[in-house]
């Protein structure tokens, strides 16, 4: 017993250190803090199953130990700019049909960015909000009902536009299994990272790119119809890097 009152010391003093600093310290080494990130979603067409593919991006997100996760059904965590401030990035997985989006709302979603927090945006709901120019330049790129678009799903290949951004870092051209959105409008300049050949549109399409916005950064991922989809590799490795990049403008090793 004796022997282990110093180990307990130590302990002690540990612990002591870390509620003084309010720092997380292992072995002497600092822990980041983990990425707050705040879900949005509750709403999309009958064919995108939301509540699978929000579980799946929540997982994926836990299970890198980098993200502390909250998920709302609703879009009440816009109408105060004190609550979103408690996060580092919003992730809309969510194509809003119904709800509306009040004057405060807007304002507190593009002060959030502007001010250099993080948008992610994934598959449809860049198609939210039609009626908001704002919005289609925050998302760089916007599906437009009835000019937007798709060929059948089917296995098409994707390529890596750029392997030297930390997103796409040391991924390799893969095969996705989703659908390849086309046609997406808007006239901002993106960076794209993934791109990948349209027969529906005839045209190279960006699925994957990032864009400023004021201090911010606003990361747009068109896969993710449904937990297929997320599920392939690269995809699941771009959502992380892809969030984590939002929130910081930087990718943990």
């Amino acid at each position: 017993m004796r022997r282990l009152l110093p180990i307990l010391a130590l302990a002690g003093s540990a612990l002591l250190f870390f509620n003084a600093q309010s720092k997380a310290v292992l072995y002497g080494v600092e822990i980041p803090p983990k990425i707050k990130a705040l879900i949005i979603t509750g709403d999309d067409v009958d064919v995108h199953h939301w509540k699978e593919t929000t579980a799946a991006v929540r997982k994926i997100l836990v299970d890198s130990g980098r993200f502390d996760v909250t998920v709302s059904e609703d879009l009440k965590p816009l109408e105060s700019a004190d609550e979103l401030n408690a996060y580092d990035v919003i992730v809309l997985n969510r194509f809003n049909r119904k709800a509306p989006l009040s004057a405060a709302a807007k304002k507190n979603l593009l002060d959030f960015v502007h001010s250099g927090k993080g948008f992610y945006v994934q598959h449809l709901a860049s198609a939210s909000f039609g009626d908001w120019s704002e919005f289609g330049k925050l998302c760089g790129r916007h599906w437009v009902m009835k000019k937007s678009g798709h060929g059948p799903r089917a296995p098409f290949d994707a390529k890596i536009a750029d392997d030297a951004h930390p997103i796409t870092a040391g991924l390799k051209d893969f095969r996705a299994d989703d659908e390849l959105y086309a046609k997406l409008e808007g006239k901002e300049p993106i960076h794209v990272l993934v791109e990948a050949h349209s027969d529906w549109s005839k045209k190279t399409e960006p699925l994957v790119f990032w864009l400023p916005y004021g201090q911010g950064r606003v990361v747009h991922n068109c896969f993710g119809h449904d937990t297929k989809a997320i599920a392939t590799p690269e995809v699941t490795t771009i959502i992380v890097r892809g969030i984590e990049w939002a929130a910081t403008g930087k990718v943990a090793k």
